[in-house]
């Protein structure tokens, strides 16, 4: 008995769509990683370099994305902001983001002061110690990601400051806060005394294999399409068509 590959109609047309959709993820996956890694590069060379102060006057994105800075300001609570989801050795809890009044300014810098574990419920949030003076705080200056997977819309904050965030949209902020912001936010270092919670700020790099893997998992399945495709497509002659190619 001979085999001959007759694919359905309805299966081709199904392959033929999946298999290059698979093929554009894994590819997008890699390019990912390769903008990571440009990232990274540059965060390096710029968390080599000298410390930049942030200054009372507005600054650029770019002037300060990357560089460890330094800044000088009383903590200020009133716009606090906690962003849900953020695991620490397997608890979940929130991130807190608290803006610096800018010594000598009316701006103020987000500062990502650590994480804190949940309260006694999302409906009770967790006491938040915050020290009072002058602080001078020392960090990397990041700018969050905009590119963000939502269930839902945020809600709007014309009802009354919202506490919880799912992400830190710093254009949402920046719209509804009386004042002006820094267009970045300190990442505090570990070791900073103006803050007693934990800090472990993963590396840019960390999610470079992480691509990696999701890239080569949609190749894998467009090559596993490919082949379910060609051995459902195999079909053994009949004895009729045996008999007609013998004769």
């Amino acid at each position: 008995m001979q085999g001959r590959f007759r694919p359905a109609l309805f299966p081709s047309v199904l392959v033929a769509i999946m298999v290059p959709a698979l093929l554009y993820l894994g590819y997008w996956q890699l390019q990912r990683a390769d903008e990571k890694r440009v990232l990274q590069a540059e965060y390096d060379m710029r968390a080599a370099g000298t410390v930049v102060k942030v200054e009372p006057q507005l600054q650029r994105a770019e002037q300060l994305q990357f560089y460890r800075v330094m800044a000088k300001g009383h903590f200020e609570t009133e716009y606090q902001v906690l962003i849900d989801n953020r695991i620490h050795h397997g608890r979940a809890g929130y991130h807190i983001i608290t803006p610096l009044k800018l010594q000598g300014g009316n701006v103020r810098l987000l500062v990502n002061r650590g994480w804190i574990p949940l309260g006694e419920d999302r409906q009770h949030p967790p006491v938040i110690d915050t020290p009072e003076g002058l602080q001078e705080v020392t960090g990397v200056a990041t700018v969050p990601s905009e590119n963000v997977f939502m269930l839902a819309k945020p809600e709007p904050l014309n009802r009354g400051w919202q506490l919880v965030w799912q992400h830190m949209d710093m254009e949402r902020y920046a719209a509804t806060v009386p004042f002006p912001i820094q267009p970045v936010v300190m990442l505090l270092d570990p070791d900073s005394k103006a803050s007693g919670y934990p800090r472990e700020w993963n590396r840019l790099d960390a999610g470079i294999a992480v691509h990696q893997g999701y890239a080569f998992q949609w190749f894998m399945l467009a090559g596993a399409t490919l082949v379910i495709y060609f051995f459902m497509g195999l079909r053994r002659a009949r004895p009729s068509d045996q008999g007609n190619l013998k004769s």
